[in-house]
């Protein structure tokens, strides 16, 4: 399955994409499921874990982490950037130690017009920083 998905991915994304999701794959914390999301690979809190889902989809799995290989970009979507402050000044100020070009980032979205520069190493860090329990209750804190 995942490898019909990364068959089909452009040619210049593809040897990052797959680094990066296997990045994930070896830190991600326990209990995230992993499955593919339109054109994304998404690590999910499962229904079975957290009946009540993503509340903007009802009845859809908590998403946590996704990669995409766009058009002009590769990316990362990690929410918990997105919903811990902390965190995210932590991964800004890494990341400006470890990379020599600027971070392209949106709210949860970081993106790599180039292959040459992705931090693998501390995107395993940035993974590693928040268990599934650690998030269901970030997000949960923050849609109330």
């Amino acid at each position: 399955m995942f490898d019909d998905f990364i068959s089909q991915m452009d040619e210049k994304w593809r040897d990052s994409f797959v680094e990066l999701m296997a990045t994930i794959d070896e830190h991600i914390p326990a209990g995230f499921e992993k499955t593919i999301e339109g054109k994304m690979i998404a690590y999910n809190v499962p229904l079975s874990t957290y009946e009540k889902g993503y509340h903007v989809t009802p009845n859809t799995p908590l998403p946590f982490i996704a990669i995409a290989a766009q058009k002009r970009h590769l990316a990362l979507y990690h929410l918990g950037i997105y919903g811990d402050e902390s965190l995210l000044h932590w991964f800004q100020e890494e990341y400006a130690k470890q990379v020599p070009t600027k971070l392209n980032m949106g709210k949860s979205c970081i993106r790599w017009t180039s292959t040459k520069h992705i931090p693998f190493e501390l995107i395993g860090e940035l993974v590693e920083k928040i268990s599934m329990e650690q998030w269901i209750e970030l997000y949960e804190n923050n849609i109330k």
